[in-house]
């Protein structure tokens, strides 16, 4: 790494005074940043850390007792989704919550009808890139629902040759990032949202991201959560072959839990990383917090310092030319490190149905999930197969605007399907059916097409 004479920290913090980041905001990057410096790398070794055995959390089917006080308590609860994401990694260029998912309805719209049928507060942290497009869309919808809206922060993007700021004038909002999800707990206690829930009552807050439908308030887990009077709690669930990339759960040295997210574990140590049965639990992404414990722990310490995870990326993501930069970022469930007492939930997969690819979006919208009466997405039980694995073509099926114009006229049924693989440019025409394991292929230069009606139960090549 080559560094300059001079310490690139304070023009960055200058920066970020122009940016109009509040203090704590910049208090924050600096301390990451003399990490950083120091050859911080937030990489977590195995020698460090030791799996999690299912008596250390608690079970999701033994909590239903809890129901009827976390009904009670119900008005003391928040829900804050995640809505910063532009899902770039799909080839999106706005808000991924106002993608159409399931039904004709966005993200956006189903988390609406979820929380006007349960009759929960909602808040959304929205970044820099979705807050002016997510209110248009609000204001467009005329939902009962108000939510509470605060802003994510930023950090600038840090070169990896020389730790400067990154400079590119031919589009100056690349030089920032998101800090991740992590950033939720400062952004709340800067915006001043943690004491205007306060003051309104709300102590409890379930966190989750705009584009996991299967996160729902549930009674059960606010319940324990709250006459547990636990600080912190994390859903995780059982890893699977699918979830070797996610951030799995270990425990410290000390006793406390820790989250190791894949950009945290070294190189070397990847294999144990995957090894589902070592580390048998993975992070949902749907945390549990309370909110005056929060308030308590910021006004103390003034700075919540999550493990620090440092993404190498392009400048410019459409560039892979472009200099390469460090991003800071955060994991929120980091945090159950930090609070003395927290808690993890195993639950079942229903809590955790993400969109980050196409394939997913396949899934959700095929007949193999239903939206039901209060908007949440649910595995129909008309499927005959258990699990489904699909492979789609990334040169065909990996952007958005691809992958709409080969399913134009609808996704096929996929409830009798148990594997789809798809190499090579094909469309599908409506009323298609996927029965048991198939592979299509289209070895042709020119498009194929896999006409109406058609029920494909075996390998087919163009």
């Amino acid at each position: 790494m080559k560094r300059t004479d001079k310490n690139p920290l304070p023009a960055l913090i200058e920066k970020m005074r122009a940016r109009g980041l509040p203090r704590i905001a910049i208090e924050t990057f600096s301390r990451y940043y003399e990490q950083i410096v120091s050859g911080e790398t937030g990489l977590i070794k195995d020698a460090d850390i030791r799996p999690v055995s299912p008596l250390e959390i608690e079970q999701f089917k033994t909590l239903e007792a809890f129901a009827p006080y976390g009904k009670k308590v119900f008005t003391k609860a928040v829900r804050i989704v995640l809505n910063g994401g532009l899902g770039t990694s799909m080839g999106l260029s706005g808000p991924k919550s106002l993608l159409l998912v399931k039904d004709g309805l966005s993200f956006l719209e189903i988390l609406f009808k979820q929380v006007e049928y349960q009759k929960c507060r909602l808040a959304l942290m929205n970044s820099f890139n979705t807050d002016r497009e997510t209110r248009r869309a609000i204001a467009a919808m005329a939902s009962p629902v108000q939510p509470f809206i605060f802003l994510q922060h930023q950090f600038p993007k840090i070169l990896k040759e020389t730790l400067e700021g990154a400079f590119w004038p031919e589009n100056p909002a690349l030089e920032w990032n998101p800090p991740g999800h992590g950033n939720v707990y400062t952004a709340l206690w800067a915006s001043g949202m943690l004491d205007e829930l306060l003051k309104d009552g709300i102590e409890y807050a379930f966190i989750s991201n705009s584009d996991n439908l299967g996160a729902v308030l549930d009674p059960s887990l606010l319940g324990f959560f709250a006459k547990k009077a636990l600080p912190f709690m994390m859903e995780v669930a059982e890893r699977t072959p699918a979830d070797i990339k996610g951030g799995h759960l270990a425990k410290r040295k000390d006793g406390r839990f820790i989250l190791r997210e894949a950009a945290q574990c070294p190189e070397s140590e990847l294999a144990a990383f995957r090894d589902i049965q070592y580390y048998r639990y993975f992070n949902t992404n749907n945390i549990w917090i309370n909110l005056r414990f929060l308030k308590d722990f910021m006004k103390k310490e003034r700075v919540l310092l999550l493990p620090l995870i440092l993404n190498e990326k392009s400048l410019d993501p459409r560039d892979d030319q472009s200099p390469r930069v460090f991003q800071v970022e955060s994991a929120m469930g980091a945090a159950i490190s930090l609070f003395q007492g927290a808690a993890a939930v195993c639950v079942p997969k229903s809590r955790m149905v993400p969109v980050k690819k196409c394939s997913d979006l396949l899934h959700v919208r095929s007949d193999r999930y239903l939206l039901s009466e209060d908007a949440r997405l649910v595995a129909n039980p008309s499927c005959k197969t258990k699990t489904l694995t699909l492979d789609l073509d990334s040169r065909y099926f990996g952007k958005i605007d691809d992958f709409e114009s080969r399913f134009e006229s609808g996704v096929p049924s996929l409830l009798e399907c148990e594997c789809l693989k798809i190499l090579g440019d094909v469309r599908f025409e409506k009323d298609v059916k996927i029965v048991g394991r198939v592979r299509i292929e289209n070895q042709q230069s020119r498009q194929a097409v896999v006409k109406s009606g058609r029920v494909v139960n075996q390998d087919l090549i163009f």
